[in-house]
């Protein structure tokens, strides 16, 4: 038995205990010490990556021991291709957060350095800030390789702990009002975005429960295995409760239409490598779990949604797509554009076809790569003049032109250019769409056309016109964030030409998922040519 996987999720847990008990005076100590956790974690998860066998077991690399044997509770581990994937982007994105957010939480170290001696010594904003990053990373690999689904129900649920204290607690500085105001602006983000969660935990506990009455334990390759004998059959209305309850947490984290309210207060009040954990990270626990516990567990109940969610996700693309183009924050333009990224992600998994759901796996890389690189150049930009608002920029590339380029590309990928890795991922899941759904293909459409109106306008009113004053001396990337931005834009690059490394490992993963829902992709329509005229 391999413990690779438990390793990838506790080397990081135990760098967030290392990191947060750094004496209080050694703050640069502990970024590297973070940062070193972070890279031995990447480290593993190549590993991982490397030692997955796409033509090999559904779930591999697995681990199952005993836990809570009364109630049928194992710690069982396993990845797909699926998993894997997304292990790999938590790995490499983390790293990147870290050196973006260096200097994220210095000012909060520097206002507690003139306390009470015995306070000072308490007084760890640094130390802590970097271990809840750590911490996160851990619950979210956890979440990816966990095949016990009350297992995976608590990491589920307690990652959004370190998350509330990165909001609420590490906001942005970046603000319009007073320090009293920013500091309620950030409270109330942090609250909602726990209140939310919570909410959509409470309802999927409910279903965990359910499950476990239908099927007597929590594994979710033994409930697979004993559904597709015919051992263990669920009533048609079970079934679809329990989807309910399973789908309606995944919507929350996802975010769906409408339940996404919280993630632009949430993206806009934290930092810009909080904000990439946030929607690059955390969110893509929720799109994963509706592949593998939705449409795995509760095929038929899948099906029968298939409608409704279809809808929801069009109106996430279209919603928050126009939304996104009437923002006057760069921050809250960013997050309301993932929600349209959302939604075609949640398009392809139900459209039910193997492109479809390929392309949306593909998307949940290629996104968490692209909004990485958008939103922590973003932050370089906002923490250089202090502003999120769009209208107090102009003029940025001709005094930081490095900066306004790879702020170029970075948004170039956000609305799909052909050549970068979000085109791929989207060309993929409009065509499974189309295959299927022909009518929601053409709505979804629609989404490419308004990622371009506020990608390109968000350029424009930013960096390009005259020069404005407050700019003027604004200072072109650093050494440091050059390391952030630059790899981000290679991977881009590289995946946009060959995804192939990527799609190798997601489509065996994908193939079984059509097996669970019993579907098959439609075959395409053969017209009879018409004879030329004798």
């Amino acid at each position: 038995m391999s413990y690779l996987l438990t390793a990838t999720a506790a080397v990081p847990a135990a760098g967030a205990i290392v990191t947060a008990a750094v004496p209080a005076a050694r703050r640069t100590a502990a970024k590297w010490v973070a940062l070193a956790f972070s890279l031995a974690t990447l480290a593993l998860a190549a590993t991982v990556f490397a030692r997955f066998d796409p033509g090999g077991a559904r779930y591999q690399l697995t681990e199952s021991h005993a836990w809570i044997p009364d109630f049928g509770v194992r710690y069982e581990l396993g990845v797909d291709g699926i998993g894997v994937a997304l292990v790999a982007l938590t790995a490499v994105l983390v790293p990147f957060v870290i050196l973006a957010g260096w200097h994220d939480a210095d000012h909060l170290a520097a206002s507690g350095s003139g306390s009470a001696a015995g306070q000072s010594k308490r007084w760890r904003p640094t130390q802590g800030f970097f271990a809840l990053i750590l911490m996160v990373e851990a619950m979210v690999i956890l979440s990816f390789e966990a095949t016990d689904v009350f297992l995976f129900y608590l990491v589920f649920e307690a990652m959004l702990i370190p998350m509330y204290f990165l909001i609420g607690g590490f906001g942005d500085r970046a603000h319009a009002g007073t320090d009293e105001h920013a500091a309620a602006q950030r409270s109330y983000a942090a609250v909602k975005f726990l209140l939310y969660n919570l909410v959509g935990g409470l309802v999927m506990l409910a279903a965990v429960i359910g499950l476990y009455v239908v099927a007597g334990n929590f594994s979710l390759t033994e409930i697979a295995a004993a559904r597709a004998s015919g051992e263990l059959e669920m009533a048609a209305n079970t079934e679809r409760l329990l989807f309910l309850g399973f789908f309606f947490a995944f919507a929350v984290k996802a975010p769906l239409w409408p339940l996404h309210t919280w993630l632009p207060n949430a993206m806009g009040e934290s930092t810009a490598p909080v904000a990439v954990l946030i929607t690059a990270v955390v969110d893509k626990v929720g799109t994963f779990a509706m592949l593998r516990f939705c449409l795995g567990l509760f095929p038929e109940a899948s099906k029968w949604a298939t409608p409704v969610v279809l809808v929801l996700a069009l109106v996430s693309i279209v919603y928050g797509a126009l939304l996104a183009v009437g923002q006057r924050d760069i921050k809250r333009l960013i997050a309301y554009a993932s929600i349209s990224h959302f939604g075609f992600i949640i398009l392809g998994i139900f459209a039910m076809t193997s492109q479809g759901q390929s392309g949306a796996t593909l998307y949940m890389v290629n996104h968490g790569l692209s909004t990485a690189a958008l939103m922590l150049v973003a932050g370089f930009l906002i923490s250089r003049r202090g502003s999120r608002l769009i209208a107090d920029y102009g003029g940025v590339q001709k005094v930081a032109p490095v900066l306004a380029g790879t702020f170029l590309v970075g948004g170039l990928a956000t609305l799909s250019l052909p050549g970068l890795a979000p085109f791929v991922s989207e060309f993929l899941v409009l065509v499974g769409t189309f295959a299927r759904y022909p009518a929601a293909g053409v709505v979804a459409t629609l989404g490419i056309v308004l990622a371009a109106l506020y990608t390109l306008v968000l350029y424009q009113r930013t960096m390009t016109g005259p020069v404005k004053d407050e700019v003027r001396a604004m200072p072109d990337l650093r050494a440091r964030e050059l390391v952030v931005a630059a790899p981000l834009i290679a991977l881009l690059l590289f995946l946009g030409v060959f995804p192939k490394p990527v799609t190798d490992v997601v489509n065996p993963a994908v193939r079984h998922t059509m097996s669970d829902v019993d579907q098959k992709d439609p075959a395409p329509e053969v017209r009879p040519q018409v004879e030329a005229a004798q």
